[in-house]
């Protein structure tokens, strides 16, 4: 399987396409970053891609997998990637 492409290698791939140097093309993917984090409370969405929501989970019961034990696990929220269909169709392809 092939590694996953660093950060220097995205804004290498994107200073090439557009033109720009690889230092501005750093500080995009620096901002959007930024912006994502500041903006996750209100979904955020990368249009073509996903979007980060923040979804609240309820409290409820679990299982200490050691000992069988029953434990509470309490509410709090967690942040979700919910992938769009459009990134979906083009990775998996169409059936």
């Amino acid at each position: 399987m092939a590694k996953p492409l660093t950060k220097s290698q995205i804004a290498a791939a994107i200073a090439d396409k557009t033109g720009v140097t690889k230092k501005s093309a750093s500080e995009v993917l620096d901002f959007l970053a930024e912006l994502a984090y500041k903006n996750a409370k209100n979904t955020f969405t990368l249009p073509g891609i996903g979007k980060l929501v923040l979804v609240n989970r309820k409290a409820r019961l679990g299982r200490n997998p050691a000992t069988g034990e029953q434990i509470k696990i309490p509410a709090k929220k967690v942040v979700k990637f919910r992938v769009a269909k459009a990134a979906k169709d083009a990775i998996l392809g169409t059936k």
